[in-house]
């Protein structure tokens, strides 16, 4: 188990972990995974996606599986905007990220957004086993060598809150914002998500009260704030 990782109380009782959605683009990265997670994990059934849209399209016809694995790098999202999107359809189902972009400012971001666990890619089995074993029993498992940003002063407190108010809205709102982000007006947005343009207008005006802002600039710059880049330490 990662040394910063809560420890495992035998009195909790263990999570089913039976089944797993792996959400990756990299068909060998899915492969070699499956056989990890079947090896160290004893999970028999998976199912792989490789786009975020066609994860949400599958889980939102059910039935949930025990766990989602995400890779935070997918061609159809933009920093954690897949890990909140994806935690708003799953409810209760543990999210753990396995990503190459394993930056402490990243892992802070991913585990402050929900994600039941964060392991970088190049993890060896033993990581797996540990990290598959801690989430399990219900505790939040942090990768070797992170170190949890407690200060409240540091550079990325703006961008993890940006990311905490991202996880307010639902999974209709996120979508709208993310058509927002592309340039949408209402009117197409609502003909692309096939709802009435005062649908649209009034998810458009709860997004904003939830994030804090007046303007649709002002939350497509709280969007942009969720992204890598923005996450990456300055000079990087």
């Amino acid at each position: 188990m990662s040394l910063h990782s809560p420890p495992i109380r035998p009195t909790d009782p263990p999570r089913s972990m039976l089944s797993a959605f792996v959400v990756d683009d990299h068909p060998l990265f899915c492969d070699a995974l499956s056989m990890t997670l079947k090896a160290v994990a004893g999970i028999a059934r998976i199912e792989t996606a490789d786009r975020l849209e066609d994860a949400i399209a599958r889980l939102e016809c059910g039935p949930m599986p025990d766990v989602v694995v995400l890779d935070l790098n997918l061609p159809d999202v933009d920093g954690l905007d897949g890990l909140i999107r994806l935690k708003s359809v799953v409810g209760a189902v543990p999210v753990v990220v396995v990503s190459s972009l394993a930056d402490n400012r990243v892992v802070s971001a991913a585990l402050r957004a929900g994600a039941a666990g964060f392991v970088p890619k190049h993890s060896h089995r033993e990581v797996f086993r540990a990290a598959f074993e801690s989430i399990r029993h219900g505790a939040i498992y942090h990768p070797e060598g992170y170190v949890p940003q407690n200060d409240p002063k540091a550079p990325a407190s703006q961008r993890e809150e940006a990311v905490a108010r991202l996880s307010l809205l639902t999974r209709q709102q996120a979508r709208i914002l993310q058509l927002i982000c592309e340039g949408k007006l209402n009117k197409q947005i609502a003909y692309e998500l096939t709802i009435a343009e005062t649908t649209v207008k009034a998810h458009v005006t709860a997004i904003m009260r939830k994030l804090g802002v007046q303007s649709r600039t002002q939350a497509v710059l709280i969007a942009r704030g969720a992204s890598f880049d923005s996450l990456m330490p300055e000079g990087d």
